[in-house]
């Protein structure tokens, strides 16, 4: 009771309806570590959401240029490149000139990254499922497309 001690009176509450835990802000990064913890627990070969991302998105189109990726992953410029030259590291991908484009970097999966995907994805579904246990499935749809509309 610092206030007390040094005789001083407390400020006055602002705002007395402002329940933190009830704002979307709090719940969302409640429900985000959540998920975070289920898929760090359950994602194969250590991959980090962003990674795992990069390399769904790889593997569904094939490659394109990192900053494509970036766009179609919600990834600026430096995360994207961050993400990519771990994935390269690792040996999950690699970049080579673009031919049509000797400035741009196109991004592949190697091989080692395809298997590594099809690994994951099944845990992805695992990881969904587990996020959305809590809810009923008129629920999960009903969350997901809320989700969609808020983004």
């Amino acid at each position: 009771m610092v206030y007390q001690a040094a005789n001083i009176q407390p400020p006055e509450p602002v705002f007395m309806d402002y329940v933190l835990e009830e704002q979307a802000g709090f719940l969302l990064r409640q429900v985000n570590q959540r998920h975070t913890v289920i898929f760090a627990e359950l994602m194969p070969d250590g991959l980090t959401p962003t990674q795992f991302s990069a390399m769904v998105k790889l593997y569904e189109i094939g490659p394109c240029s990192q900053n494509h990726l970036g766009r179609l992953t919600a990834m600026d410029a430096a995360t994207i490149k961050g993400v990519i030259s771990r994935l390269r590291e690792r040996g999950f991908a690699r970049t080579t000139p673009d031919e049509t484009d000797k400035r741009r970097l196109l991004v592949t999966l190697t091989p080692e990254g395809e298997a590594a995907i099809e690994t994951a994805l099944p845990r992805a579904r695992e990881i969904t499922e587990r996020t959305l246990a809590p809810l009923s499935p008129g629920e999960r749809n009903t969350f997901l497309s809320l989700l969609k509309k808020l983004r």
